[in-house]
């Protein structure tokens, strides 16, 4: 994956429009790890009894709680411990909540559930209407189109695209005479949720859903493409590159070259309804390129428009264009020429979890949705995530799912329902995976830290929390599981909403590094335990705004 900014673009929205107060949330954030140091000085942390370190622990969260970064919030916090199933702290653990990227816990566990930790996602290339000679995988000579078929695969590559053209020039197919048609009708049409906010469709986290995607880089964001924009000599235009829309988006290019050493005021959009992609501002004389992901329109054409170009790499001339439509189903003269099958669901797990993918959710709960009911829809996929995961015994009474994701603001959890998700499913056959797939606190190597790879390092939390965060503006969550020393450990979720300021991350890391110190981890090197701030501190996941 090519070197992406490491700070948002200017312009870009940190959620909806909402914009960072800076002094405020240097104070938000260094707040909580002085409090968190303060109340772990003071926690009974040699307490003779384990009902004086039981209590201990009650109003050290108690007053982790009360921390400034909260006021008029809700928080739902509750610590579990699974071998006896006692509730060793609570507080509105019943409270209906936005989960904001919690409610992904849901719809992985939904989705190994239902589909399987091996399930693979095929991709194929249809040919119709051949001539001369038939080869073993399918014509020799032309055919009249071609159709590159989605089956929900959200690691489909364009290495990947380039080795089904291989494979096409190999079975013996050197001309198209018509058209290479894109089919995306695994999945229907619908490609957002209705009440994701426009504002955010340019921006990665928010790209449209399509059974047939393109991901890029190692993390496989689908459905975007990466903008580079260069300075040219001063006064000049800068320089854009679509990246892999190079050909399929449009460009409307307003950025012109500052002077040397000037600010830098780009911002890349796409207009909501266009397939343009705009860049504004400037950039200084001699400054880096600036890099950043955006998303195209009906990410299907993307997929066609490069596997045609890939085609013609090969040797295989197209005479017609890219358009979109439904293979047609057998028949004389239909055939698979080629096919590619992605890496298996507990695989893509690591990308999705760690890194906090929308749309590997979303593609996701579109494949339950055809495998529960034929349809590849949110409503039918939606219905088996509730489904599967009341079958493994979670009371789903107060959940509600409006997405896969967590970005729409209509779900609901509540923390006593992520507790009961993250209890009963120890007993799953795929558990050991999934726990596996959340992000490890302060680990440096990003798939293994994922969104807590700048969090809680040089703490008791350190390599041992293993949880799912959430963040987008007034909304935040950490949930997942917290190890014992010798076997055993905790679960615990805290869900945070309405607080004004940036997220409250320094609050819940600080809960989780003291419920690793209860259960005896100490942090290492002999480094005093408090909660690190969080890196950005900003109102959206880090892995969105490029930041871990």
């Amino acid at each position: 994956m090519k070197a992406l900014a490491p700070t948002r673009t200017p312009g870009s929205p940190s959620r909806s429009g909402d914009r960072h107060r800076p002094g405020r949330a240097t104070a938000a954030l260094l707040a909580a790890p002085l409090l968190a140091a303060s109340v772990l000085a003071a926690s009974p942390a040699h307490a003779d009894t384990p009902e004086d370190r039981l209590g201990g622990l009650r109003q050290d969260i108690d007053a982790l709680l009360a921390d400034p970064a909260l006021e008029g919030a809700v928080s739902g916090v509750v610590v579990v411990d699974p071998g006896t199933g006692e509730t060793l702290y609570s507080r509105d653990g019943g409270a209906r909540l936005l989960p904001a990227s919690n409610a992904k816990l849901f719809t992985s566990a939904a989705a190994l559930e239902v589909l399987g930790a091996d399930r693979t996602f095929t991709t194929e290339v249809v040919a119709r209407g051949g001539d001369g000679r038939h080869g073993r995988r399918g014509h020799r000579g032309s055919v009249e189109d071609l159709y590159l078929v989605g089956g929900g695969d959200p690691t489909l590559s364009a290495d990947d695209l380039d080795a089904l053209a291989a494979d096409v020039a190999a079975s013996g197919v050197t001309t198209v005479r018509g058209d290479v048609y894109a089919d995306d009708t695994w999945f229907d049409s619908e490609r957002l949720v209705g009440d994701w906010w426009p504002e955010d469709e340019p921006y990665a986290y928010s790209a449209q859903i399509s059974a047939l995607t393109v991901a890029h880089g190692d993390r496989y964001d689908t459905g975007v493409t990466e903008v580079s924009v260069s300075p040219a000599a001063q006064g000049q235009p800068a320089e854009v590159d679509l990246g892999a829309a190079e050909g399929y988006a449009e460009l409307d290019n307003r950025a012109v070259t500052g002077a040397p050493g000037s600010g830098n005021t780009l911002v890349v959009d796409r207009p909501v309804g266009t397939n343009t992609i705009t860049v504004s501002g400037s950039i200084p004389a001699g400054g880096a390129t600036v890099s950043v992901l955006r998303t195209v329109d009906e990410p299907a054409g993307l997929a066609a428009h490069l596997f045609e170009q890939a085609l013609e790499r090969h040797g295989v001339a197209v005479r017609g264009g890219v358009e979109f439509g439904a293979a047609p189903e057998g028949g004389r003269g239909v055939r698979v020429l080629a096919e590619h099958e992605s890496p298996a669901l507990e695989e893509i797990l690591v990308p999705f979890m760690k890194f906090s993918n929308n749309g590997h959710a979303e593609m996701l709960v579109k494949s339950i949705g055809r495998e529960v009911a034929d349809e590849g829809s949110w409503a039918a996929g939606l219905a088996g995530v509730e489904e599967a995961v009341a079958g493994l015994g979670v009371d789903t009474s107060d959940l509600v799912l409006n997405d896969g994701s967590g970005l729409s603001r209509s779900n609901l959890v509540t923390a006593d329902t992520v507790v009961d998700l993250l209890v009963r499913s120890r007993a799953a056959d795929w558990h050991g995976m999934w726990e596996e797939s959340l992000p490890v606190a302060g680990a440096s190597d990003p798939f293994t830290g994922g969104t807590l790879r700048f969090r809680m390092g040089g703490t008791a939390a350190e390599g041992v929390v293993e949880a799912k965060t959430g963040t987008m503006s007034g909304v935040s969550a950490l949930s997942g599981y917290v190890p014992g020393p010798d076997g055993g450990g905790l679960v615990f979720s805290v869900v945070n909403n309405g607080h004004s300021g940036p997220a409250p991350t320094g609050v819940q890391d600080a809960i989780a590094v003291r419920l690793a110190e209860h259960l005896g981890h100490q942090a290492p090197l002999g480094v005093r335990s408090q909660s690190a701030p969080a890196q950005g501190g900003g109102e959206l996941e880090c892995s969105w705004e490029l930041t871990c």
